[in-house]
């Protein structure tokens, strides 16, 4: 399959491609740590009740779509993710009126809801077809709902025009087709399929180790002329929800998105693109290798989805706080104006989650927020101290106020 080339530089040029392996010894560690992650967080999202779950996973989806775009350089409309996600979940009657934000929404709905259904091309096509629904990257035309056909070198690049760094070549077009049916053929064979069983050829394959190689084997094909980042972090879900469904049949492939994957891969975006360009190159792989070991970039995702873990643990950890900090606050029969402040606090978190109310709450803060007078402020806020629902830091005009809530770090206060 591979076109003859008197340098090879890139791993579909090597005569073992698409022979992807790796260490499964010398990974036992990274990939024994990254379930026990996995199991806390899923351990602590199933032990918050229903409504609370539902509402972190909503938030998560959100996140996950927010950050899946930014790795490529593309803002989301907020609010209209957050009508589509809502809609998604059966939250909200109408989805976003942006096409393109629906349509990725959509797409990572399908990776996860229907991730026991065949994955083919056309499958595929739709998928990316959703992501550009004007037929459109930005103002350019692009081919949508197909394969990349253009005789013109695919390749990854960056600098100004005219010094652009070629980081990647992917094969050229007229290749692709073949090397999708190699792909969906090995995708298929490799999947988990059910609880405590896999396929003859699936058994000795760890679930999270495979989805780092279907996300290194999707992108160095590059199939599409635009999208490919978002379908390869897409399939690298579906990957995650075949093998959690091995795991637990009746775990809802949905929770996922709680990894956070996507949220990891933009925070260490720079590290991502890295680990991917060298695993995409020949060095250190020997011509006469009968396989390509992927050993480097399996390592950098099984870490990255162990780090994801943990952050989700905080983000659900940081929901409990809040609806057991809700709980007593409402059990204070409080009033409007400091329901609303105490939310507001809430809502800016902790310095610890990458929040925090900056400066602290102030009686001059309260007053403006509700618009009422300092002495109404001042009088509220004694209130709230009272209750134990704040607390205070500082003396006479370095008064500052913080949700008092146990383990939560706020911003300095300063006077």
């Amino acid at each position: 399959m591979p076109t003859p080339n008197p340098s090879p530089r890139y791993i579909w040029q090597h005569r073992a491609w698409p022979q992807l392996t790796f260490d499964a010894a010398a990974l036992a560690a990274a990939l024994e740590q990254a379930r026990l992650e996995q199991g806390r967080l899923l351990g602590l999202l199933g032990a918050i009740g229903l409504a609370q779950a539902n509402a972190v996973q909503r938030e998560l989806w959100v996140q996950e779509a927010l950050a899946t775009a930014a790795i490529e350089g593309e803002q989301l409309n907020l609010e209209s993710l957050r009508s589509s996600v809502a809609h998604r979940l059966a939250l909200a009657d109408a989805p976003g009126t942006d096409r393109s934000v629906e349509g990725l929404v959509q797409v990572m709905q399908d990776a996860l809801a229907n991730h026991s259904t065949a994955l083919d091309l056309d499958r595929l096509c739709r998928w990316q077809s959703a992501l550009f629904p004007g037929g459109t990257s930005g103002i350019t035309r692009i081919a949508v709902g197909r394969v990349r056909s253009h005789a013109d070198a695919m390749q990854i690049v960056s600098g100004p025009l005219g010094r652009e760094v070629v980081h990647y070549e992917a094969p050229p077009s007229a290749q692709v087709a073949a090397e999708m049916d190699c792909f969906l053929a090995w995708f298929a064979s490799t999947r988990p399929t059910g609880a405590g069983t896999a396929s003859a050829t699936s058994a000795a394959v760890n679930g999270i180790a495979r989805a780092a190689l279907v996300h290194l084997w999707f992108e160095s094909i590059h199939p599409f002329e635009d999208g490919n980042g978002r379908l390869g972090r897409a399939l690298a879900d579906m990957a995650l929800a075949q093998d959690m469904h091995a795991h637990d049949a009746q775990a809802s492939p949905a929770l996922v998105r709680v990894y956070g994957l996507a949220h990891q891969m933009l925070k260490t975006r720079t590290a991502y693109y890295d680990a991917l360009k060298r695993a995409q190159r020949l060095r250190g792989i020997e011509p006469e290798a009968s396989t390509i070991d992927a050993t480097p970039w399996v390592q950098w995702f099984v870490e990255a989805f162990t780090r994801a873990c943990i952050t989700s643990q905080a983000v659900v950890r940081d929901a409990t706080d809040k609806a057991q900090f809700r709980l007593r606050a409402a059990q204070c029969h409080i009033n409007p104006r400091q329901s609303k402040v105490l939310e507001r606090l809430l809502e800016a978190g902790h310095v610890g989650s990458g929040g925090g109310f900056l400066g602290g709450m102030t009686s001059e803060k309260y007053a403006k927020i509700t618009a009422t007078s300092k002495a109404t402020a001042t009088r509220d806020l004694a209130d709230l101290l009272a209750h134990g629902l704040l607390r205070v830091e500082g003396v006479g005009k370095a008064t500052r106020y913080a949700v008092n809530v146990s383990g939560w770090e706020q911003p300095a206060l300063k006077s």
